[in-house]
């Protein structure tokens, strides 16, 4: 007996409402008919018991719990990483990479690379960025805009909710 209130609503195997019964006379009624009386709602007042198999009720809420894992999306995050002077089928290259990422439903962190004497003409690649988002801005939303982070410029894509 885990049962531990004076009285709760009881449901019978087939659904029927018998009220409010004491925890005792639930059982006996599980008895009868070989089941166990298994707590379904805790915290109403009176508890709500039903009388049902507790080996296939924890089954099938497991079973329930594994299919909604196996349904939900995992995002990830891809990266691209650009230079400030890429040449235009370098550029159509990376951009299709972009494209099918998103596609598929990740977020994409391009990554602005600088070298050397590029760091003094950073408005070249922040140019770039910008061509970046009005090219894909169909299909996706800038999540952070371009920003600095030591010697190379990041900014994140996310594929647009339809």
């Amino acid at each position: 007996m885990n049962i531990r209130v004076p009285e709760i609503r009881l449901i019978d195997e087939n659904g029927d409402n018998h009220g409010v019964v004491t925890p005792a006379h639930a059982y006996e009624m599980a008895l009868e008919v070989g089941l166990d009386v298994v707590e379904i709602s805790p915290n109403a007042k009176p508890p709500v018991c039903k009388i049902m198999d507790l080996g296939k009720f924890k089954y099938e809420t497991q079973k329930k719990a594994a299919e909604a894992r196996k349904k939900q999306k995992v995002i990830e995050v891809k990266e691209v990483k650009f230079r400030p002077n890429i040449d235009t089928n370098d550029y159509d290259v990376k951009m299709r990479n972009v494209n099918r990422f998103l596609g598929d439903g990740d977020k994409v962190k391009i990554t602005m690379r600088y070298r050397g004497r590029e760091m003094a003409h950073q408005e070249i690649g922040r140019d770039l960025l910008k061509k970046i988002a009005v090219d894909i801005e169909d299909v996706a939303k800038v999540e952070s805009m371009p920003k600095m982070e030591g010697r190379q410029m990041i900014m994140v894509i996310a594929p647009r909710t339809s």
